[in-house]
């Protein structure tokens, strides 16, 4: 005899859980079989935001990224907690064919923040929630900042957790060489790299950077900002540049994941595969119920 399963009448019985693959890769198999499309759990407009989790949580990839190629770590798991979670790919060429209008963040960060602002909007409107977290990876780390401090964005956004964050840009060979070499040649900075547009903006000593730290830096008031960053970034250079204390007024909180914790060997993109990193996130936005973060070994690249 085949057993049943009896509800009560009346009872609600709770969405399967997703499947939480901390994997920086591990968004691209839906990508594949779902183009252009949502990583399940992500972009449902008709989420209700709980009490206990009254924010929307919005991602915002890193330069080459998309909405599930980035995120295949972050929304199951954040779903799984109660999170209503929206992701988008910004800064792409929309009007290309797939896959080609799902590699984001190649244009100017100012277009890109335009685009989030409408995203957020739409968001808000969807959930009715007033206020938003973003959690961003790499490039999405700063581009919302242009975001708050220059669309409106300030009054919109609660909580901002970043990955691999640049707020004093990247240096190394690009930022020493590359930049100054363009501007005696006259290069705008968004036209040194063809393609992706948005790569000289990143280095350190552009014009978008430098207008980021104007009026007391990147952090405004009233947004509770967390920076987590590897020691082993290849892309953000020095990896430091992240790690930026708050001025009077701002809360910023700094984590490098290595801390305490010599298995992690995460590095720029595997810091959005990283448990470690995806905890300290989680902690982040949703501090009165803190997880314990875990140390294990995280590869480079998967995380």
């Amino acid at each position: 005899m085949t057993a049943l399963a009896v509800t009560a009448p009346g009872a609600v019985q709770a969405a399967p859980k997703l499947p939480e693959n901390y994997n920086f890769f591990g968004g691209i198999p839906h990508e594949l079989s779902h183009p252009n499309g949502s990583l399940p759990g992500s972009n449902d407009f008709d989420c209700e935001p709980s009490k206990i989790h009254p924010n929307p949580v919005v991602l915002t990839h890193g330069t080459g990224g998309g909405a599930q190629t980035n995120w295949g770590a972050y929304v199951p798991m954040l779903k799984n907690a109660g999170f209503c979670v929206f992701a988008l790919t910004y800064g792409s060429y929309p009007e290309a064919p797939w896959p080609l209008n799902q590699i984001g963040g190649t244009q100017p960060l100012e277009r890109s923040a335009a685009e989030l602002k409408v995203f957020v909007d739409k968001v808000r409107k969807a959930t009715g929630a007033e206020k938003v977290d973003i959690v961003g990876h790499s490039q999405g780390t700063i581009m919302p900042s242009y975001y708050a401090k220059f669309l409106g964005g300030r009054d919109k956004i609660d909580k901002y957790v970043s990955l691999a964050p640049l707020w004093r840009g990247t240096y190394g060979f690009a930022g020493d060489l590359i930049l100054p070499v363009a501007k005696r040649m006259g290069i705008p900075e968004k036209n040194v790299t063809p393609i992706f547009s948005s790569l000289g903006q990143m280095l350190g000593g552009s014009q978008f950077i430098k207008k980021l730290w104007a009026d007391g830096g990147p952090y405004l008031p009233g947004i509770d900002y967390t920076n987590i960053s590897t020691r082993y970034d290849e892309a953000v250079v020095p990896y430091t540049s992240g790690q930026v204390a708050g001025g009077p007024g701002r809360s910023v909180k700094n984590i490098v994941v290595q801390d305490g914790c010599a298995q992690d060997y995460s590095e720029h993109a595997g810091i959005a595969g990283s448990k470690r990193a995806a905890y300290f996130v989680y902690n982040a936005l949703d501090p009165e119920h803190p997880r314990t973060v875990p140390c294990r070994f995280a590869a480079p690249f998967t995380g």
